[in-house]
Formats: C-alpha cells, sequence, structure tokens
C-alpha cells in the first residue's frame, strides 16, 4: 500500500523538515527565535540558542543584502522521532553519503540585512531558517530563494501557507522523480539511491505544464558548485583531499558564512562516494555549544573540519595543523596565481593572504594534469558546471581507486557459501588485517586503476587509523553480517524441516520452532537482504511444524510471537 495515505497531519512535513524558524535582532536581547512553525515543533533551549547564533552571519561579515548559507549543530538526546520505521526504511534507499544522521540537525539560512531608518537599530535584520534532518543543501536553497523575499514583505501567513505546501508533498522516497508545489512553483527533482553508478546524475525531465504553475526541474538535491568552492585553491585539491580522506583537523577561515559554508561542504563531498565520518561544521561561531571542546588546548585539536569568519578564530584556532584561508570567492576571468603552501607560523590574523597553510607532505605525487585542464578551462572561458563535473570525476576516480583494494580484501574476508549449516549458527566474518590486506597491495593495489605515483602504503596506513576507515569498515561489517544471516535463512528454508521435527522429540521441536520465529523477526526488524518468498516458505515451514505437534502445544506456539 501506498505509504502516503497511512500519513497523519504534519507527517509529510516532518518528512523533510523539523520545523521552519524566523530569527531576528532585538535591541534587548540581541539574536532571538522569533518564531517557530508548525508551533508543536519542539527545539530545547540549547538547540535555540544555537539557531539564534548560527542563524546571523558574523558582524565583520559586513553582509548588507541578502545572504544564504548553512549550518549544522547538535540535536539535543533522548529525543523521539515519529514516522521512524518509514523514514528507517527510505533511508536504507539512500546512497551512504546522504543518510541522515541522527545526531545532528542542518539549519538552511536566508538572511536580509537591509537599511532602515524607522528602526532604532537603522537595519533591518532577519533570517529565516529552514531546520531538517536532510543534508540536501540545493533543494533547502532553491526552496529559500522563491519563498524568502515574499516572506520578507508578507509574513506570518505565508509562513504558514509555505508549511501547508510542504505537508502535501509526497515522501523523500530516493530513485522516484518526486514533484514538490511550493507557492506557485513545482520543484522537480529525484533523490539518488545506494544502485546509482557513483558520478551520475539522475535526469529530470522539465514537462510541459498544463496548468498555471511554473516547473523547476533541480538537476541535484545536495550538490554544490564544486569548482567554485576550490578555485581559490585549486592548486592544492589534491593534498586538502588527502586530508579530508585521513580525518585531519580542518579550519576554513572565510570573509562569510556563505562562503565558509560552501567550501566545508564541497571538502566533505570531495571523497564521495565514501562518506565523511567525522564531525563538520559549515558554519561554526563562538558562541556554539561545542566552542570549548573544539578550540581547547589541552589535548590535540579533533577530527573535525570548520568553517569560520570571524577573527578571534585566527588567534583561537592557531594551534591547528591545517588552515585554509580563503578570500572573497569570484567568478575567475583568469588563471589564479598559484597559491603557494605557507607555513602555519606564518598566519596570524584573518588578513593574511589566501592559501592553504599546513606542514603536511601529501603521501601521492601530485597530478599536474587536473591542474592543467582547469587552468585551460579558465582560459577558455569553460562554464563553472562544466568545471565542476570536470573536477567532481576527478575526486571519484582518485578515492574509487584508493577504496577498491580495501573493498576487494574485505569481501574475501566472507565464509564461502558451503560453510553454512542450517543446522549450526551462522559463520563469523575472518579478522581484518593490516598486514593481509598490505600484501594484496601489490599485485591489487591502487596501481590497477590509478597513474598516480606516491607512497599509497603509507596513505592507507595512515587511513586505516582514521574516523572514515572506522566508519566504512563498520558499515561493510554489518553489510556482510547480514548477508550470512539472510543465506543462513534460505538454507533453513530448503531444509526439510518437518521431517526433522519427527525424528526429535517435543522439546527439541519447540526449541526449533521459537528459533525460526525469531530469525523471522530479524530478518524484519534488521531488514535482511531476503527475498518475501524466503520468508513466506519459512512460515509455511513453522505451521506445518507447529500443525504435526498435540493440540495443547499448538495453541500455546501459534499465539508466542517470541522476541
Amino acid at each position: 500500500p501506498d505509504p502516503c495515505l497511512a500519513l497523519l497531519p504534519w507527517d509529510r512535513f516532518s518528512a523533510w523538515l523539523h520545523c521552519v524558524c524566523v530569527v531576528g535582532f532585538d535591541l534587548e536581547l540581541g539574536q532571538a527565535v522569533e518564531v517557530i512553525y508548525p508551533p508543536h515543533s519542539k527545539l530545547t533551549d540549547k538547540e535555540k540558542t544555537n539557531i539564534c547564533y548560527l542563524s546571523f552571519p558574523d558582524s565583520n561579515s559586513g553582509c548588507l543584502g541578502d545572504t544564504q548559507f548553512c549550518f549544522r549543530f547538535r540535536r539535543s538526546p533522548g529525543r523521539k522521532v515519529s514516522l521512524c520505521c518509514f523514514l528507517d526504511q527510505l533511508d536504507r534507499d539512500l546512497p551512504v553519503y546522504l543518510k541522515k544522521d541522527p545526531a545532528y540537525y542542518y539549519g538552511y539560512v536566508y538572511f536580509r540585512q537591509v537599511r532602515d531608518k524607522s528602526l532604532k537599530r537603522g537595519y533591518f535584520q532577519k533570517s529565516l531558517v529552514l531546520i531538517s534532518k536532510l543534508p540536501y543543501i540545493h533543494l533547502f536553497h532553491t526552496m529559500l530563494k522563491h519563498i524568502a523575499p515574499e516572506y520578507f514583505e508578507k509574513s506570518e501567513a505565508f509562513l504558514e501557507a509555505v508549511c501547508s505546501d510542504v505537508d502535501r508533498w509526497p515522501p523523500p522516497i530516493p530513485g522516484k522523480i518526486l514533484h514538490l508545489p511550493i507557492m506557485g512553483i513545482i520543484m522537480k527533482l529525484q533523490i539518488p539511491t545506494y544502485r546509482d553508478k557513483p558520478g551520475t546524475t539522475p535526469i529530470v525531465q522539465d514537462m510541459h505544464q498544463a496548468d498555471a504553475q511554473i516547473s523547476m526541474p533541480l538537476l541535484t538535491v545536495h550538490e554544490v558548485n564544486l569548482f567554485r568552492c576550490f578555485c581559490p585553491v585549486f592548486f592544492h585539491v589534491q593534498m586538502l583531499w588527502e586530508l579530508v580522506l585521513l580525518g585531519e583537523p580542518l579550519v576554513v577561515m572565510a570573509p562569510s558564512p556563505s562562503e565558509s559554508s560552501e567550501t566545508v561542504l564541497a571538502l566533505v563531498s570531495c571523497i564521495s562516494p565514501l562518506k565523511y565520518c567525522s564531525d563538520f561544521r559549515p558554519y561554526f561561531t563562538i558562541h556554539d555549544s561545542e566552542f570549548k571542546e573544539y578550540t581547547t588546548r589541552t589535548q590535540a585539536p579533533p577530527s573535525v573540519i570548520l568553517g569560520v569568519t570571524n577573527p578571534f578564530f585566527a588567534k583561537t584556532l592557531q594551534h591547528w595543523p591545517h588552515i585554509i584561508r580563503i578570500g572573497d570567492i569570484k567568478l575567475p576571468g583568469e588563471v589564479p596565481k598559484q597559491v603557494k603552501v605557507k607555513k602555519l607560523k606564518n598566519l596570524k590574523t584573518l588578513d593574511s593572504k589566501p592559501g592553504v597553510y599546513t606542514s603536511y607532505k601529501p603521501y601521492l605525487n601530485k597530478d599536474e594534469e587536473i591542474v592543467k585542464q582547469l587552468q585551460k578551462g579558465v582560459q577558455k572561458k569553460r562554464p563553472m558546471e562544466a568545471q565542476s563535473v570536470i573536477l567532481r570525476r576527478y575526486f571519484l576516480e582518485l578515492t574509487e581507486s584508493f577504496i577498491i583494494p580495501l573493498e576487494r580484501y574485505v569481501a574475501s574476508l566472507m565464509p564461502l557459501q558451503k560453510c553454512i549449516s542450517p543446522w549450526k549458527s551462522p559463520p563469523q566474518l575472518r579478522q581484518f588485517s593490516q598486514d593481509d590486506f598490505m600484501k594484496t597491495l601489490e599485485k591489487a593495489g591502487p596501481q590497477l586503476t590509478s597513474g598516480l605515483k606516491g607512497d599509497w602504503i603509507g596513505l592507507y596506513r595512515h587511513f586505516l587509523k582514521s574516523p572514515n576507515f572506522d566508519g566504512w569498515f563498520r558499515s561493510r561489517q554489518k553489510e556482510m553480517t547480514q548477508k550470512l544471516e539472510a543465506l543462513h535463512l534460505e538454507a533453513l528454508c530448503n531444509e526439510n524441516l518437518v521431517f526433522w521435527s519427527q525424528k526429535h522429540t517435543e522439546v527439541e521441536t519447540v526449541d526449533l520452532v521459537l528459533k525460526l520465529k525469531n530469525k523471522l523477526l530479524q530478518a524484519d526488524r534488521e531488514h535482511l537482504p531476503v527475498k518475501t518468498d524466503t520468508l513466506k516458505k519459512l512460515e509455511t515451514h513453522i505451521n506445518d511444524i507447529i500443525r504435526a505437534l498435540p493440540d495443547d502445544l499448538q495453541d500455546i506456539l501459534l499465539k508466542t510471537g517470541t522476541t
């Protein structure tokens, strides 16, 4: 049945957004949340405080006019989520890098600051903020661009109408072409699935609309303009890829929240289809609830990427090992000057020249080809989107060359199918051995798919200690363990279980029935990759065994659901 039919009011809204906030400036209180919609949305005081401070640019940014950016903050623990099962089902079909992180919210901001002599401060300052668990940056920025200017003119009733529109949206089902009506237009998009070939973009055709509503096709829901973000430092993209891959602490110092947030999101996406498993903050301020935790000098900087704009951070984060300083991102009409990697001690203030400040020595030799290709594109005035496609393909090929040997080795840890016996517990995966993996690199290493020379072995050794390896390996382990459970279920189904029960005692038969029922519950609870026919066959086996038992036992077993 269509899951849409079972949804209650506001459930559809909740599948996309947690709430919409309006943050204004109060002369006595400072930044304050003026409106939360829908009114029943729950935010803790700590979450509200984070939203207040993260929704306004730092005063030194001098953002006059309209500014769009994004931030990410920790959710307060212990909150119940409605719609949990349904949304988890959708989450499973997503590529790993688009899966929700239940511990975080994203805030998508449209900030307006314009002169207004009628106000005491002389300025109108307000932010419209969408709070969501979904990392669909392009979708929500597009939506805000359409609704925010009108909201600033019309206020609350308009906001109510926007939320009613979102509550009519279909659920965010990956792989389907979705039509999302919002205040007179229809956004058309397709959320990727884990089955899609990495690097391909779903094509959403702009069909002719018979009605008055304008159709707006979105080529992506989550991608940022890679080349625009990396343009100031594109001579160092390969080194930045290594730093992100290894989960190194990174700070992006930028003139405005829009540049800091775009650059942090571009860095996180450059190791796709690998998931970046550490924390990242597209826009981070001194008021953030994790400020002390992340800026302390009593321990090494954590594995996190921070985007900052406040000059105070130039001093506070001086001890961080890798700092990217970017100036105003302008569309390049000429080849940017080569920015050398600078020593950290040269970074005194936020006014320091743009560049990458680090003493990191890359493991791999520099790929001059990608730099030449992008330089040529700038000279020939190649469109920014085309430059981004080239850069994204380059990162994808580099990441795949790196990860394929690991995928191949981890697949070899899977026990052979002939080792799976229906009468024993499923066999365990073999242990990951760093030494055994390193031995495979000589014949089946990244040299099979990449021409890049350098210390690949050193890069792997470093990666195996990183949070990104830990997250990737846990995910693979879970998938393979579930596959073994599924194969074990299939092996059970292929046995004549009724014949077995006739040759064993009642106690053993009851024990078997309870174990089989538990297997069915596990398959449902953990969404094991088992065919529906297999589950139906197992249910038939269970019922046949129960029917062969005495009546009193039949009654008890038919009522027993087990754990």
